[in-house]
């Protein structure tokens, strides 16, 4: 066993004589300093504990005398007071038994050396040798009586069996004299140990109680302290287990988050909360099969439309590293959708996406290919643009197609090819695109001078639908003009302009006080009327409210008659339209039937989350107008919705509409359950990030795409969906070109924060999300 140098010492010095003038002590001192020491190690220990403990946190968030109570019951105190009671009185007990067997001793000693029996004097003394009987090592011989004994002799003399021989008997009363003298110095030594025990003994329960007192304003002091990083910790502890059980996974899986906050929301400017929804980016092998949907009723506190957090620069930075690690997998479903329609469908109108069959179901004029030329552009996909550029001089061809849709032939093709032509600038785009805009023109050829439905690309010849009565369609007739107005600025051509310009000046003309259009109208005797009274911003009426806002746009903000429509339709929206939910108020845009509200909500509503925030921002009462700030509320709150919309099905995507009712806000319809890859809800989410900087439209998109992705995307393409909230149906073999031209692009933009594209200066959307400058940017 290995000794420590103290059990050294001690060993060396057990039972042997000591150098001259050291301090001797006996077994009584040895005991009153044992007792002494522990003492003030003990109290120590307890100032040291109630100075620079830490309390636990039950402790620092109860009361005063909690705390108190806490202290004084705990281990160490406990410790403490059972080492008062026991262990340092056994040693004082023992230390004075000690005395009185010593002094017993001393008095038989001197006793002895008066009658010169120095050896008995010796084995009073304990200065046997080992062996002998009453040998004692816990005793040492004084220094003096050994010389006396030795009279300058060595160690052996003291254990002569009988010494008297070398001494007289005189010499043994001065022996003990000095004997008393030095006892009476020991006494002395000893009493004044004594004491000094005796007041570290009473002075004890003083600095308990002094550190208890001392403990208790510590924790008083630090109280207030530790409920305010109380509450910081309770938030951030709620959001640690919201990200443990979504977000986390989100950031492994593709840096997801989410989570429900109670933030207060402030103004519509910014808020001065904390964004807690940024996570980290997301990686390239990201698995989007292990994704699953997080549920509807989470953000709530955009619900209302409000903005409950700052957006700071260093929060649009970090939004933006996170955002083009997500655009690399918007990317690749482009090109995945890409490959298989160059292999299977290159210069057809649609592919199929699970049969990898292709179809001309547009007349046959590679309305997939043309759709998504711009697409293939601000991906830069410039190899796939200019493979592509090279089919339309070389193959396409508008003069065997007979009759087709007007208005989708429009917005699809013509705007496909009018945006290929504004981005790259290559003519032949600019010829293709006249070329088909003369003959969709002839479309204009009415009494009235709005345009039929349909129109024959051969012959020019005209009509409007017979399944809807043969009457004009509000959002056929009024979402031509950015193309057709592009068209005439780029070739010089006015007419393009004018006449179809001229379908704003008749619904000018007509529209009823409260601004709102019906979706059909008739003409007669060279007059237009409306010939229903049903008011809608989905189906057949959304995009010409679209246009008003955006045609201003197209003209520098210069013709004051567009936006004037616009502002006016939009009071009439919030007069009669907007409405609230029940129970949670969610905003959503109703129709309107026969002077009754339906309680409908079409997906082509959500466009007006983008239109609504774009005609805020640009506002000519300025930006903090309560108009401007009424229409981006509503807008953020429709938004919400919409996304609402997607989350709270069980495949996060949303039907092609819901009906508000009673109990759970809105449900999913029998007769619409079904999710065609809309890109409206993503087009609002693009607008309202931009311009104003939110992260949270990013985070929902992802949201959305990742749903997209495990539930619609199949080998050859992406499929739509025939129910939303069946989680285990497969895609039906159906994938619009819009897929390619709007959703995809919006999406792309979402998360690209390095885009050419300025929608508030140089840029304005057509309805079918290809991009063309402002007539003032050209």
């Amino acid at each position: 066993m290995r000794i420590s140098s103290e059990s050294k010492t001690l060993n060396r010095r057990r039972g042997t004589g000591n150098r001259k003038n050291e301090m001797v002590l006996n077994q009584k001192s040895i005991l009153v300093l044992a007792a002494l020491c522990a003492t003030i190690f003990l109290a120590g220990l307890v100032l040291g504990t109630h100075i620079f403990g830490s309390p636990n946190s039950e402790q620092t968030t109860g009361s005063q005398s909690d705390s108190l109570k806490n202290a004084e019951s705990s281990p160490l105190a406990a410790a403490t007071n059972k080492i008062a009671a026991s262990d340092i009185q056994n040693l004082i007990l023992e230390s004075a038994k000690a005395e009185v067997i010593e002094k017993e001793q001393r008095e038989q000693e001197l006793e002895a050396l008066k009658r010169g029996d120095k050896t008995l004097a010796l084995h009073l003394r304990g200065a046997l040798a080992p062996g002998d009987p009453n040998y004692n090592p816990h005793h040492h011989v004084d220094d003096t009586l050994d010389d006396q004994l030795n009279n300058g002799g060595g160690d052996g003399a003291m254990y002569a069996g009988d010494v008297g021989d070398h001494k007289h008997h005189g010499e043994g009363e001065e022996e003990a004299r000095k004997v008393e003298e030095k006892e009476d110095m020991h006494n002395h030594f000893t009493d004044a140990l004594k004491n000094e025990l005796s007041h570290v003994k009473e002075s004890k329960q003083h600095i308990v109680e002094s550190m208890h007192h001392q403990f208790a304003q510590a924790v008083e002091s630090e109280k207030k302290v530790v409920e305010s990083v109380k509450e910081g910790v309770g938030h951030l502890k709620e959001r640690a287990v919201d990200i443990a059980k979504h977000g986390l996974r989100g950031a492994a899986d593709g840096g997801q988050s989410d989570g429900i906050s109670n933030a207060k929301a402030s103004n519509n400017s910014g808020g001065a909360g904390y964004y807690p929804y940024m996570v980290v980016p997301v990686p390239e092998n990201y698995d989007f099969t292990k994704y699953e949907p997080l549920g509807g009723g989470r953000f709530v506190e955009y619900k209302d439309g409000d903005s409950p957090y700052a957006i700071t620069d260093n929060l649009r930075t970090q939004s933006d590293e996170l955002a083009r690690s997500r655009r690399v997998h918007v990317l690749n479903a482009m090109k995945h959708v890409w490959k298989n329609y160059k292999e299977y469908a290159f210069g057809k109108d649609e592919l199929h996406p699970i049969s990898h069959k292709s179809t001309n179901n547009w007349g046959g004029m590679g309305t997939s290919l043309v759709d998504s030329l711009d697409t293939l552009w601000l991906m830069d996909l410039k190899d796939e643009f200019y493979e592509a550029r090279d089919w339309v001089r070389e193959s396409l061809s508008h003069s065997h197609v007979g009759d087709v849709s007007a208005f989708e032939t429009t917005i699809r093709s013509l705007g496909g090819l009018l945006s290929a032509y504004d981005l790259s600038r290559d003519a032949v785009f600019l010829e293709k695109a006249e070329d088909l805009g003369s003959r969709l023109f002839k479309s204009f050829n009415t009494p009235s001078g709005l345009p039929h439905g349909s129109v024959n690309l051969q012959t020019g010849t005209s009509h409007n639908f017979g399944w809807n009565g043969n009457a004009y369609i509000l959002a056929e007739i009024g979402t031509v003009q950015i193309e057709y107005r592009y068209l005439a600025h780029a070739t010089g051509k006015t007419e393009y302009a004018t006449k179809s310009e001229r379908v704003f000046d008749i619904l000018a003309d007509i529209m009823p006080k409260d601004g709102l259009l019906s979706q059909n109208l008739k003409d007669k005797g060279g007059s237009a009327y409306f010939s229903n009274d049903k008011v809608s911003f989905g189906a057949m009426g959304d995009s010409t409210y679209e246009y008003m806002i955006k045609m201003w746009l197209q003209g520098g903000r210069k013709e004051q008659k567009y936006r004037d429509m616009w502002d006016h339709s939009m009071s009439g929206v919030h007069e009669q339209l907007l409405q609230k939910s029940s129970p949670n108020g969610l905003s959503y845009i109703a129709d309107r039937v026969s002077g009754r509200i339906d309680h409908k909500m079409d997906h082509l509503v959500c466009f007006m989350g983008g239109a609504l925030a774009i005609g805020a921002y640009t506002d000519p009462l300025g930006f903090d107008s309560p108009r401007a700030q009424r229409d981006l509320k509503t807008a953020k709150a429709l938004t919400y919705t919409c996304y609402q919309m997607y989350a709270r099905s069980k495949t996060g995507i949303a039907p092609e509409f819901v009906r508000f009712a009673g109990g759970n806000d809105f449900e999913i319809p029998s007769s619409a359950p079904f999710y065609i890859l809309r890109p409206e809800t993503v087009e609002a989410f693009y607008y309202l990030s931009v311009l104003t900087g939110d992260p949270i439209y990013r985070e929902w998109g992802w949201e959305i795409f990742q749903s997209i992705e495990k539930y619609c995307r199949v080998q050859y393409g992406y499929g739509s969906l025939k129910h939303v909230d069946n989680v285990n149906m497969n895609p039906e073999d159906r994938m619009e070109s819009f897929f390619m031209a709007e959703t995809l692009k919006y999406f792309y933009l979402l998360f690209d924060p390095d885009s050419e594209i300025d929608i508030l200066n140089k840029h304005v959307f057509n309805t079918e999300a290809h991009p063309m400058k402002i007539f003032e940017s050209q």
